[in-house]
């Protein structure tokens, strides 16, 4: 067993290597830590250095804005309604003796439709008819009478007064014998029936509707900004031509100008509604359809550039424009409309300046890029709808 040394100076001695021993155990972990986070900023610096060098040696697809005519087409869900369209209804109470159409049917203006039992309203009508007959006789006798000074003044002008009367009663009893027989108040498309032969009707009761579909009224909601733009073609002039788009994605064959704008603005949407008169000598559009109405502006020598050459920062558009120094811009557009792939510039770009249509998420504001410049034409034939 090895004894313990009592002497300080002794027990010092042999303590120091093992100190020395514990402080490199401690101080080992410290300088591994240090030198790998040298390590890591210099290897950040270098691929900063590395992408850095790559946007400036990458070379980029650019390209100049377009000038040409175009015409942009706006959408509009629409409501397709009949120029004249009514509910065929009873005026008088009783069966319905006849039916003389059938469901879908083009009826002439004037054509019989329905007759409603007319027996009491016959019989009615005779007897009005015999006591005006029977005041015509009385007032004849009594003005023979008043020649021999029988009667008096009063009792001859009571008698037209009976006369007048009677006649009045026939007129309203033939009145009421005439509307048991409906007749098409004007040329339409019959809709279904909503009674049969034998039932029983009612005062009011619903027999069928009639369309007339000769000119439909087809209804759209714009906003307020387009409302403004139509006064202002209408001011000069220039009719808003529309066309219409049918559930099956066909184009109806004619043309449509809007005529009529509604009152006011609804609150809840902010739109008004346009209706827009179509001819439809075919019959093909029927009341109650839906489809598409298309309205057409047109853009004189509009600058046009591809969309996916643009970005978004907060709901504004921006394009990358090349200087002569090879340096890359951040600029705002404004854009005035849009077709598929391709924008309408208003401002911010000028003819023949160069903007980058590609690699937009590898360059920075301020970066310097070497550019292949391809002629417009040449892009935009890639494109899916071509700008024309």
């Amino acid at each position: 067993m090895t004894p313990i040394p009592t002497d300080p100076a002794t027990r010092t001695a042999n303590q120091r290597p093992n100190e020395r021993a514990t402080m490199n155990r401690i101080e080992s972990p410290l300088l591994i830590r240090t030198a790998l986070v040298v390590l890591g900023l210099l290897g950040l610096a270098a691929c900063h250095k590395e992408v850095h060098r790559k946007a400036e040696t990458s070379q980029f697809e650019a390209t100049t804005p377009m000038r040409c005519d175009t015409e942009i087409a706006r959408e509009y869900v629409c409501q397709i309604r009949a120029c004249q369209h009514i509910e065929l209804q009873t005026l008088e109470r009783g069966y319905l003796q006849d039916v003389f159409v059938d469901e879908g049917q083009r009826v002439e203006k004037g054509q019989r439709m329905f007759q409603v039992m007319p027996l009491l309203y016959q019989a009615e009508m005779e007897k009005a008819n015999a006591e005006a007959e029977f005041a015509r006789i009385e007032f004849e006798n009594t003005k023979m009478l008043q020649g021999g000074k029988v009667v008096s003044d009063q009792e001859v002008a009571l008698a037209k007064a009976k006369l007048n009367k009677a006649k009045a009663e026939a007129d309203l009893a033939r009145a009421h014998l005439s509307l048991t027989e409906i007749k098409a108040p004007f040329s339409g498309i019959m809709d279904r029936l909503h009674v049969r032969k034998g039932s029983l009707l009612e005062e009011g009761a619903l027999l069928t509707s009639l369309s007339d579909n000769s000119k439909m009224w087809v209804y759209f909601n714009v906003t307020e900004a387009e409302y403004l733009d139509y006064q202002a073609r209408r001011d000069r002039g220039d009719p808003m031509r529309v066309k219409l788009r049918m559930a099956n994605g066909k184009m109806f064959e004619h043309e449509g100008v809007v005529d009529t704008i509604e009152g006011e603005f609804h609150n809840t949407t902010g739109t008004i509604a346009f209706r827009a008169t179509f001819p439809n000598p075919g019959g093909l559009l029927r009341h109650g359809q839906t489809g598409e109405v298309l309205t057409y502006s047109k853009y004189p020598s509009a600058m046009l550039i591809p969309q996916k050459a643009t970005f978004e920062v907060l709901d504004r558009k921006y394009v990358f424009v090349v200087d002569k120094e090879h340096k890359i811009r951040a600029r705002e557009i404004a854009v005035a409309a849009e077709k598929p792939h391709v924008y309408v510039v208003r401002s911010g770009l000028v003819d023949g300046e160069t903007f980058l249509v590609d690699g937009l998420r590898r360059v920075r504001d301020g970066d310097e890029a070497r550019v292949i410049v391809k002629e417009p034409a040449e892009l935009f034939a890639k494109l899916d709808v071509p700008a024309k």
